[in-house]
């Protein structure tokens, strides 16, 4: 090349080739750490269901304690052991209609995450697209099922059971002498990270339709070329 001169263009198809690739390579990239992160949003969910630390004693409660969901430990006044109760296979040992909602609702948010990491395998038979939005949809709705389990849950504080480890001023939405533990707060963060997981899951569906009008469109104009 002739110095002064200006550097030799590539063809318009090849440079549209290589911006397809790196378009491709980054879209895979992006999709690999979503995947990554809708496996970790599966785990929070389920440690979130399962752990019973949403709310627990101070130390100006009358009992030591803790609830979660559907499993709570309280203290008897007399000694330092605590009495465990509950099961989401028995509602009826569940102390609150609004701990049973808050349980069904936290519950079916956790399978729906799963049931998405499930349909990871879709990818192999399905368009990638189509596949993205399913798994979009999914996290949408599992995040809104948190978001009306984390409403509902403070709804049963008024339970006798609360209000014995927590004191009497303990009402709805009111927690008197306790606290908030870390797998409420955990459950709240996880809404957060559903709506994001839900927002790039279409836009990475959104991006694999696009490219696939791309590529449709390239062949059409090589076809007429030939």
């Amino acid at each position: 090349m002739v110095p002064g001169t200006p550097a030799t263009m590539l063809p318009a198809s090849e440079a549209a080739k290589i911006y397809q690739t790196n378009y491709v390579r980054n879209s895979r990239a992006i999709g690999v750490l979503w995947a990554i992160f809708t496996i970790l949003f599966a785990i929070v969910n389920v440690v979130c269901f399962i752990q019973p630390y949403w709310i627990g004693d101070g130390v100006d409660t009358p009992q030591a304690g803790y609830f979660g969901l559907f499993h709570y430990c309280i203290g008897n006044g007399l000694s330092r052991e605590l009495t465990c109760r509950g099961s989401f296979t028995e509602f009826n040992t569940i102390p609150s209609g609004a701990f049973k909602a808050a349980s069904f609702f936290i519950g079916m948010s956790m399978m729906l995450v799963i049931t998405c990491i499930g349909c990871f395998a879709l990818f192999f038979f399905c368009s990638t697209a189509t596949v993205y939005k399913i798994c979009g949809w999914m996290q949408l709705a599992s995040g809104t099922c948190l978001v009306l389990g984390c409403m509902i849950y403070p709804d049963g504080w008024d339970a006798d059971e609360v209000k014995r480890m927590c004191g009497e001023r303990t009402d709805k939405y009111t927690l008197g002498a306790c606290s908030v533990r870390w797998a409420y707060i955990l459950a709240i963060m996880g809404i957060l990270d559903a709506l994001i997981l839900s927002f790039l899951a279409f836009v990475l569906g959104n991006r694999q339709d696009g490219l696939m009008a791309e590529e449709l469109l390239a062949d059409s104009k090589e076809s007429g070329n030939a």
